[in-house]
């Protein structure tokens, strides 16, 4: 019986966390997965304000305080006051966050290498086609486009 597309939708977003979710306890490394999040999020929605940050990364606003606390401590972000409201703060990642995001997921990729290792030629071409495909299909931006 051939699966249907909702069930194979729903296999491959399944499949795909959990691949995220063991490369991440594999190597060892302590750092919360909302910080690699919010670092991704940072890379391609910048500057963010601290409200639209949490929502963005799915966190309640005092967590995101929290956790741009530490990224700051750590070098990974900055903040500015926003020019279009003194109230406000906006958050930026700095070239230290932009490096430390790269060796992440160069990290998570090599992890999980070992799990494809014994795909032939053609299984690796479609592998690439799906990755692509997937790609193509996935918004880079979590920002939500308004009209007037």
């Amino acid at each position: 019986m051939e699966p249907n597309r909702e069930q194979t939708l729903e296999t491959l977003v399944v499949s795909v966390n959990r691949l995220i979710r063991s490369a991440a306890q594999a190597t060892g490394n302590s750092t919360s997965s909302a910080v690699w999040r919010t670092l991704g999020i940072l890379e391609t929605d910048q500057p963010l304000r601290l409200g639209e940050l949490a929502a963005a990364s799915r966190v309640a606003q005092p967590t995101m305080t929290r956790l741009v606390a530490s990224m700051l401590a750590d070098g990974l972000v900055s903040r500015t006051v926003d020019p279009d409201d003194s109230r406000g703060q906006l958050i930026e990642l700095t070239e230290a966050g932009r490096v430390r995001l790269a060796e992440w997921r160069a990290t998570i990729a090599s992890t999980v290498g070992p799990l494809f290792a014994d795909l032939d030629d053609d299984e690796w071409d479609l592998l690439h086609h799906a990755a692509t495909l997937i790609a193509s299909r996935t918004p880079t931006s979590t920002r939500t486009e308004t009209t007037a």
